[in-house]
């Protein structure tokens, strides 16, 4: 077996050929297993990921058209309309015209949907808080919390 032979790189630090490759396979299986873990938890006829990214978004963010929001969630437009009709249709968002423009149509979050998003965040950051506490040491959390800028850079990057 041939052993690969360190590179320098920009930096200076010797990086090994592949270690993008393995880190983001690595990656991508750690984030995966821990998001169908934090599903699993979720009841049947809970509101689905999709739905709870796109309501999310528009608590935070505000109105905004389907089609914008097709956009950011990088589904297919037909994807978000069926989304967005099954939030609809529970009452937690609801559809309006745009002030600056009748003819768009804008789709804002319901009280009700605040609270799907609110109690669905609390019940996942509860979970995640309830193993962090029990299974790491501060050191491991420090760690964790140190990588965090670099995960949040890596997803905007995607």
């Amino acid at each position: 077996m041939e052993v690969d032979k360190p590179v320098e790189t920009s930096t200076g630090v010797p990086e090994l050929p592949g270690d993008a490759a393995r880190l983001g396979s690595a990656l991508r299986l750690a984030v995966s297993r821990m998001a169908r873990r934090l599903r699993q938890t979720h009841a049947v006829g809970d509101v689905t990921l999709s739905g709870v990214s796109v309501l999310a978004r528009l608590a935070g963010d505000g109105p905004d058209s389907p089609g914008s929001l097709a956009e950011m969630e990088r589904v297919r437009p037909q994807a978000m309309g069926a989304t967005l009709a099954a939030l609809e249709e529970r009452g937690l968002v609801r559809r309006g015209q745009d002030a600056a423009d009748g003819r768009r149509v804008v789709m804002t979050i319901t009280e009700e949907g605040r609270r799907v998003v609110l109690e669905r965040r609390s019940e996942s950051v509860r979970r995640l808080a309830d193993v962090l506490d029990q299974e790491f040491t501060p050191a491991e959390r420090r760690t964790l919390a140190s990588v965090m800028p670099l995960l949040d850079r890596l997803a905007d990057r995607l």
